[in-house]
C-alpha cells in the first residue's frame, strides 16, 4: 500500500508540472488585421454628363378649322399625307362669297363715281367762291359732299378687302411642311355652322422636332456652381449639342442643339424644364416618343476609382479609405458616370488615397488593416 502511495503522489506531482507548463505556452494572443486590397485614384482626362428621360414633341401642330359657313366641296389630299405649306387641302363652297365680293366691287366702282361727281361740284363752287359769285355755305356743303364721298369710297374698299379674305377662307391651305391627320368631315357636309368652328383636320410638323426633358434640382445647383466657377452664365449653356437615344437604340445616335432652359424651378416636382431641337428628315423620332438624353462638358481632369469599391447606405453612396495608420476610414463620395470599369468621383477622394477595391467584407471603419497595393482596372 506504500509503494501504491507514493507512485500517485509523484503522478499527480507530473501532471501539476505539465499543467502549469502548458498555461505559460498558451496564454491568447489576437489574430492579425485583415488583409484588403487598395488602388489608388485613376487620373484621368473625362467629360462628365447629364443624363435623363424625356419625350418628343412636335414644334407645330395646328387643327384646320372652318373660318366660314359653308358645303365642303373638295377635300385635296389623302389621310397622312405630307404637305408642303400653302397646299390646298379643302374647299368649302366658295360661289356664295365671289358673290359677295362683286358686289362690294360694285359698291366700290359706285363710290369712286360719286367721289368724282363731288369733286368736281367742290371745284366749281370753289372757284364760284373765289370770284365771289356764290354763298359761302353752298361751298361748305360741297366740301362736306366730298369728303362725305370719300369717306364712302374707303369704307367701300374697306368691304370689298373683308369680302376677299373671306373669300380666301373657302381655300383651307397648309399653314407649314407637315403631315396631315385623317379628315374629320366628308364631301357635302355643312360645316362652319354655329359659335364652336368646325375641325376639318389637323397638321403636324415632325421636322425639325422638340425634344423636353427635366433636370432635378440637385443638377441644377451642381451644373450653376460649375459655370460659377467658369465665370459662364446658364445662357452659355444654349446651343450645346445634345445627345438622343430611342428606347430601341443603342447609344445616342441622333444629335440637337439645347434651344431652352426654363427661368425657373418647378415648386411641386422640384425639376427644371429644358428642350433641345434637332432635325428629323427620316422621321425617326415622332410626338410623344419616350427618348434618352445626353449632355457632355468639356473634356476635364478627373479622379476615377474602381467601381467595385463604392457602397451605399441612407447617407448616401460611399468609399472606405486606408489612413496613413492602417486604419479605415468612410469617405462620403459624389459619383457620376461610369468609364469602363472606374467611376468617375467628383467630390470626397484625392489622388493620394488608398481605397479599398477588395477585401470589403472584411473592412469595418475604425479597424486596423493590412493594405496590400494593386493598380485599379482600366
Amino acid at each position: 500500500m506504500l509503494g501504491i502511495t507514493i507512485v500517485r503522489g509523484a503522478f499527480v506531482v507530473a501532471v501539476a508540472a505539465a499543467v502549469a507548463g502548458c498555461g505559460e505556452d498558451n496564454r491568447y494572443a489576437a489574430p492579425p488585421p485583415p488583409k484588403v486590397a487598395v488602388a489608388m485614384p485613376v487620373e484621368r482626362d473625362v467629360t462628365n454628363y447629364f443624363e435623363a428621360t424625356g419625350n418628343a414633341a412636335a414644334i407645330n401642330t395646328v387643327d384646320l378649322v372652318a373660318r366660314v359657313q359653308g358645303f365642303v366641296q373638295a377635300i385635296s389630299y389623302t389621310d397622312g399625307d405630307f404637305v408642303r405649306k400653302d397646299t390646298s387641302l379643302f374647299t368649302i363652297e366658295p360661289k356664295p362669297y365671289k358673290l359677295k365680293v362683286k358686289a362690294a366691287q360694285a359698291s366700290v366702282e359706285g363710290s369712286k363715281a360719286a367721289l368724282t361727281q363731288a369733286e368736281a361740284d367742290f371745284k366749281r363752287q370753289a372757284e364760284l367762291v373765289r370770284t365771289q359769285s356764290t354763298a359761302l355755305s353752298l361751298y361748305d356743303q360741297m366740301l362736306a359732299h366730298r369728303d362725305s364721298a370719300q369717306a364712302d369710297l374707303q369704307s367701300a374698299q374697306s368691304n370689298e378687302r373683308q369680302a376677299e379674305i373671306t373669300l380666301g377662307y373657302t381655300n383651307v391651305t397648309a399653314p407649314f411642311d407637315g403631315v396631315v391627320t385623317a379628315r374629320k368631315v366628308s364631301i357635302g357636309e355643312l360645316v362652319g355652322e354655329g359659335s364652336t368652328p368646325t375641325v376639318l383636320a389637323a397638321i403636324v410638323q415632325l421636322d425639325p422636332i422638340y425634344v423636353n426633358f427635366t433636370a432635378s434640382e440637385r443638377d441644377v445647383l451642381r451644373v450653376r456652381a460649375n459655370l460659377a466657377r467658369a465665370g459662364r452664365t446658364t445662357a452659355d449653356l444654349l446651343g450645346l449639342p445634345v445627345e438622343i437615344g430611342l428606347q430601341t437604340e443603342d447609344g445616342y445616335p441622333h444629335t440637337g442643339k439645347l434651344d431652352y432652359i426654363a427661368p425657373t424651378v418647378d415648386a411641386s416636382t422640384g425639376t427644371l424644364t429644358a428642350r433641345a431641337v434637332l432635325a428629323n428628315t427620316d422621321r425617326a423620332l415622332l410626338p410623344g416618343y419616350f427618348v434618352r438624353v445626353r449632355i457632355g462638358s468639356q473634356p476635364h481632369p478627373a479622379l476615377l476609382v474602381p467601381d467595385v469599391a463604392l457602397g451605399s447606405d441612407q447617407g448616401g453612396r460611399y468609399v472606405l479609405v486606408v489612413n496613413k495608420d492602417s486604419v479605415v476610414e468612410q469617405r462620403r463620395v459624389e459619383p457620376l458616370q461610369l468609364v469602363g470599369d472606374l467611376r468617375v468621383i467628383e467630390k470626397g477622394v484625392s489622388k493620394d488615397d488608398r481605397v479599398i477595391v477588395g477585401g470589403i467584407m472584411h473592412a469595418i471603419p475604425g479597424q486596423k488593416v493590412q493594405p496590400e497595393l494593386q493598380t485599379a482596372a482600366n
